[in-house]
């Protein structure tokens, strides 16, 4: 069992699989933004501690255009994942848990400065601790965020829900013949160039020795505690 975990949470699983011009928004659905808050509360009352990055791709995706400031269009990512923060943490106080959004950038009237110390105290206190704002930092992705926090807050694992089963040899939704990969090391991903994670935070895990990243179908959000209780589903990666 796992004491303390990374979970990248992108944007999309917040996300209508399907919208009308009549929804409220486009961004969220509250049956899923529900079901993504239970699933990381399930987490919790396994005893695990949860820190969870924010993805934010349900609002923001990149730029307009070729000719947009990337910076701006990076930082316009960096506050779409802060919206999602706020609204997991709405909906897991719904539920009677504690949740603290920490931002990457100084926002103090909506959430906490993002500090590796407090951060663990209160996770170590029973909060969810939802980590927005990506690295706070323009050209990086939230995966490598996740890493990054990973290192910082002493996780055992990342835990990195996709819309594929795990890593394959080749893009699976291009290559019908790809296969997947159970097992593999942070180098060797990095070597072949597999690509379900940035190789920088491939390499972060490897440099900063964070045990594994797990990575998985999110599709269905109760395989994040299959994953947790120790099931073999999708692959591990490795030192």
């Amino acid at each position: 069992m796992y004491k303390r975990i990374i979970l990248k949470l992108s944007g999309e699983t917040l996300a209508p699989e399907r919208f009308s011009e009549s929804d409220a928004s486009h961004s969220f659905e509250a049956s899923r933004v529900d079901r993504a808050a239970k699933a990381i509360v399930d987490l919790t009352d396994l005893g695990v501690q949860v820190g969870v990055v924010m993805g934010g791709g349900n609002i923001w995706r990149g730029r307009f255009t070729a000719e947009m400031n990337p910076v701006l269009a990076d930082q316009m990512g960096m506050l779409a994942t802060i919206i999602n923060a706020l609204c997991v943490q709405d909906a897991i106080q719904r539920m009677g848990r504690g949740a603290t959004v920490f931002t990457a950038q100084e926002m103090t009237r909506f959430a906490e400065l993002y500090r590796a110390d407090r951060a663990i105290a209160r996770m170590e206190a029973g909060d969810v601790v939802l980590l927005a704002g990506g690295s706070g930092n323009p050209f990086f992705t939230t995966d490598t965020a996740a890493a990054l926090r990973a290192a910082e807050l002493g996780a055992d694992a990342v835990f990195k829900g996709t819309t594929v089963d795990g890593v394959y040899d080749s893009d699976p939704r291009k290559n019908p013949d790809a296969k997947l990969i159970r097992d593999i090391t942070y180098l060797e991903t990095i070597e072949r160039g597999l690509k379900v994670m940035d190789t920088s935070a491939f390499q972060l895990c490897q440099d900063q020795r964070i045990p594994v990243i797990r990575i998985f179908n999110m599709d269905d959000l109760d395989n994040v505690l299959r994953v947790a209780r120790g099931e073999d589903i999708g692959t591990v990666v490795h030192l």
